[in-house]
Formats: structure tokens, sequence, C-alpha cells
């Protein structure tokens, strides 16, 4: 006779389905951390042989780095902040990081939204911590009031500088039915 309620049956391998964000909360509390170490640094400098590697998604929406950081590093790219960094700045406000570094002898400024950050390290301590990739979520769009005339079917034209790209061709698709 099978009792329902034992804890030893095969479904029990696998925990329940929380109810409670646990996973966000956690991702929450660690960028938190990271935040706290990169504010202490910006404020007191680098103690010891204390040292950061930030790793981060090149691709995310925000991250402002230069365009050939970006032609060499097109998805992620990790920085290390030791010895020539400069104006670490820790915005909780904008939900940024931004730093001074230098790539080939040649100083640039790096912004990065905090939700771009999927690692941070302290290798002089083996800390480290791993983030969950975050999608950025959108406003949604105020309505506009309603002008009288019929939408147009065809494309509009627009101002080249805010081009909305479909990403429908991007994403993986499945095997195609034979």
């Amino acid at each position: 006779m099978a009792d329902d309620h034992d804890p030893t049956q095969d479904e029990s391998l696998f925990p329940a389905p929380s109810l409670l964000p646990y996973e966000r909360w956690l991702n929450e509390a660690s960028r938190s951390v990271m935040l706290n170490a990169l504010e202490h640094v910006s404020r007191e400098g680098l103690a010891g042989e204390h040292h950061f590697y930030l790793t981060f998604l090149t691709d995310f929406p925000g991250v402002d780095i230069p365009a050939r950081l970006r032609a060499q590093y097109p998805h992620e790219m990790t920085i290390v902040l030791q010895h020539q960094f400069w104006d670490l700045k820790v915005d909780r406000e904008a939900k940024t990081v931004s730093v001074g570094l230098s790539f080939g002898g040649v100083g640039s400024i790096l912004v990065i939204p905090v939700q771009a950050i999927t690692g941070f390290a302290d290798p002089a301590i083996r800390f480290s911590l791993h983030f969950a990739a975050v999608e950025p979520t959108e406003e949604p769009a105020p309505e506009e009031p309603t002008t009288g005339q019929p939408e147009q079917d065809g494309p509009e034209e627009s101002d080249s500088s805010s081009q909305v790209v479909s990403l429908d061709a991007f994403r993986k698709k499945g095997p195609s039915p034979a």
C-alpha cells in the first residue's frame, strides 16, 4: 500500500514549484553584495591583494562601450579592476556601473547596466558570484491620442535614429518538420 505523503517516492526527488520568487531574491541580494563592494572600492580604493573581475553582456541594452571593443567582444566581456582603472562609479538610481580603463593604451569609459553583469569575482579571496541574465523590462508606451486617421498598412517612414528591429529572425528555431 502506497502512502501519498511518503517523502521517499520518486516525485519527492524534485522540489515542489515555489510560489515565492526565491531565485530572483537571491539574484538581487547577490547583485547588492557586488554593488556594495564596488561602492566601497570607489570610495576607499582596493586594499591588499583584492581585485575584481566583472563579466557582462556587451550586447545588453544600455551597455556603452567603444565600438572597437564591441566588435572584439560581441556578446560577453570580462574586465579586471586591479591596478589601472579610474572613476569607478555605482549609480543605483540609474542601475549602472561605470569605470575608466585602458585598452591598448587608449583610455575608455565603460557604462554597464547592473542587469548586464553576469559574474563578479575577487580572486584574492576566491570569492565569486554568478548572476542569471535578466531581460530588461520595457515600460508600456503611453497611448497616443487618436487622430481620426486610419492606420497605414505599409511601413511608415520614420526617424532613422529610432528603428525597431524584430528579433524573430535571430531566435533559435526547432527542427523543420519533414
